[in-house]
């Protein structure tokens, strides 16, 4: 499905943004954009809980994003959550009535998959996307960088510093000393320590900024004349500049700067001493400044799902390889497994859950590359906890908890799945892996599955049954884990119509 409009929500740990977009061929332009100082990252508190004020700030903000977005399709907008809602405690608390507010499923996306967003959106506004660039995009929590080329990112990563918290942390209330700028850029850049040999080692041709931050310095530095003869962006030499201005003021309530926006002010120190330390410890001169950011780059990506080119499925691949994954087996039981559900779905191939599912029969035996024992648990950590660029938290989170429980006790995943969409995945791939255990070509009788109202019915064929003593009793075993959940899963025979004997005693 196409669509003329598509809109991208970004929820930063210092602004919240809308993106509205108009599709003309394959291209995004710009059409409508809101803003929000939100400064969620404030609202952390020592145990990295939200606060309720913060809370009650972003629900406002959202609020209004979900007036703006009213009518756009389901699949015309994506949500995506940076740092703060990464780390905060309560994140999952909040949510839901984050998704009520906005109208639309927000997404806590990684580090990493941030810094890739960050670069589609910055790739397509460059002039030259051909030229190896390192884009550094600081935000209110976390920092990220890519060094990339074209459209693709080479090298990525994020760092837990960003421009709120550092503030808070070095310059309480706005108040600035030439102590703490040290002590500001020099926890910047034992940070930056820990990835500048891998990023030196990939190389660029240009450096250049996104966000926030970075335009909040292009606009002092350019506006004020802070860089030698005009010159345009950022130097190193203007943000000394800057800096001594910024020590001079004292607290950045005394600054009267050109171009300095009031939603910026207390932000603008850990802003400034983090950019100071990248340009020290990345050795760079000078930095170009790119419109193109997050944003930009959730919308690209949404673009890409509808034209399939969708990141998730360039993933799912690359698993398969890298944990030499059985393409047969996992052909056998994905096929097996979307037969089932279109049964379920009564037909419905677009539904969302059939792609998960695919991907889940795809992936369910990565973890015999680590022991073949329990090798659906070592499955189920890997997609946990990974980087699966194109996935949000919530789509591994998914896929983990589909691939555990694909064989084995229900019970042991009963606590952590219950998201009422998942059951029909876990009876369709456990049922796929269950009737392909002899990983083989050999062909199976026509099968009848339907949604009952307490869980599955199975039709199969008795005398196929009755030749099938090792399955029978498997799906006899099978009952009995969906009875011990309260669910039923019933057995019956196309003979005879009437439930087996055996099943239909294990059932609830």
């Amino acid at each position: 499905m196409s669509y003329e409009l598509v809109a991208a929500v970004d929820l930063g740990s210092n602004s919240f943004r809308l993106q509205v977009g108009r599709v003309i061929h394959n291209q995004i332009y710009p059409l409508d954009s809101l803003k929000d100082s939100v400064r969620l990252a404030a609202g952390l508190n020592a145990d990295r809980t939200l606060d309720g004020a913060s809370q009650l700030r972003a629900l406002d903000a959202l609020s209004r994003f979900g007036e703006r977005l009213r009518g756009f399709a389901p699949g015309a907008v994506r949500a995506v959550a940076t740092n703060t809602l990464r780390v905060a405690k309560n994140a999952q608390q909040f949510l839901p009535q984050a998704e009520a507010a906005l109208g639309f499923p927000i997404e806590v996306i990684a580090g990493r998959e941030e810094a890739r967003l960050i670069y589609l959106g910055v790739a397509h506004a460059l002039p030259n996307p051909r030229a190896q660039q390192l884009v550094v995009d600081i935000g209110g929590g976390s920092t990220e960088f890519i060094v990339g080329r074209n459209f693709s990112p080479l090298q990525l990563e994020s760092l837990y510093m960003g421009c709120v918290s550092h503030s808070l942390k070095f310059f309480p209330r706005g108040r600035i000393d030439k102590q703490s700028m040290k002590e500001a850029e020099l926890a910047a850049r034992k940070e930056l320590q820990t990835i500048v040999s891998a990023f030196r080692e990939a190389g660029w041709e240009e450096a250049v900024g996104s966000s926030g931050t970075a335009k909040a310095i292009v606009d002092l530095l350019e506006l004020n004349g802070l860089n030698r003869d005009g010159e345009p962006g950022i130097t190193l030499e203007g943000l000394e500049r800057l800096k001594s201005l910024l020590l001079r003021a004292g607290d950045v309530a005394a600054l009267e700067l050109e171009g300095l926006r009031p939603d910026r002010l207390l932000v603008l120190p850990g802003g400034l001493a983090i950019m100071t330390a990248v340009f020290k410890e990345f050795g760079l001169e000078r930095m170009t400044f790119s419109e193109g950011a997050l944003r930009l780059g959730v919308l690209y990506d949404l673009l890409g799902r509808h034209h399939h080119d969708d990141q998730r499925e360039a993933t799912v691949g690359q698993f398969m390889r890298r944990y030499e994954v059985d393409r047969r087996q996992a052909g056998r039981v994905s096929q097996r497994a979307q037969g089932l559900l279109k049964q379920l779905l009564a037909g419905n191939d677009d539904h969302t859950d059939a792609q998960f599912l695919i991907w889940a029969a795809r992936l369910h035996e990565i973890g015999i590359s680590v022991a073949h024992s329990s090798y659906h648990k070592h499955s189920a950590y890997i997609l946990a906890n990974a980087d699966m660029p194109g996935f949000s938290r919530m789509d591994q989170e998914r896929l983990s908890r589909i691939v555990l429980a694909h064989r084995g006790k229900l019970e042991r995943v009963f606590a952590a799945t219950r998201d009422p969409r998942d059951w029909p995945l876990i009876f369709c791939l456990r049922l796929a892996a269950l009737l392909h255990r002899a990983r083989d070509d050999a062909a199976l009788p026509e099968l009848q599955v339907m949604a009952s109202e307490r869980g599955f019915l199975l039709t199969v064929d008795g005398h196929w049954l009755s030749a099938s003593p090792l399955t029978a009793a498997a799906l006899e075993e099978e009952a009995r884990q969906w009875s011990s959940l309260g669910m039923e899963f019933a057995l019956r025979t196309r003979r005879d119509k009437s439930p087996l004997t055996a099943a239909a005693a294990g059932l609830g």
